[in-house]
């Protein structure tokens, strides 16, 4: 049996990896997690995107899980290069960047 310190331990997550809602919507967001919403739609036309800005609202660090049928057959490492390419030059302003990628399979399937 785990002791409690172990389980405490093992359920700390930090809570915009498990607490946040999926955003379909652009709505509500602040500048910064528009600016990337957008680009992230315009290049995956994700079935499911959440950015969020974990850094209190000052822009230096966002949490992004996107679901999208262009990760497909790709490494996890492949998903978040296409991304990090994506967002090339708001990166270069940011302190961090979280991401998850989903690979989505296509409706025929």
């Amino acid at each position: 049996m785990l002791s409690r310190r172990i389980l405490s331990a093992l359920q700390a997550t930090r809570p915009f990896s498990t607490t946040a809602q999926w955003r379909n919507t652009s709505s509500h967001l602040s500048d910064g997690e528009q600016t990337i919403h957008d680009k992230l739609i315009a290049r995956f036309a994700p079935s499911h995107l959440k950015v969020l800005d974990v850094s209190g609202g000052c822009g230096s660090f966002y949490a992004i899980t996107i679901a999208s049928e262009s990760f497909n057959g790709l490494s996890t490492i492949k998903q978040h290069k296409l991304v990090t390419e994506t967002l090339k030059q708001e990166i270069e302003g940011i302190h961090g960047l979280q991401i998850k990628t989903i690979p989505q399979l296509s409706p025929e399937n």
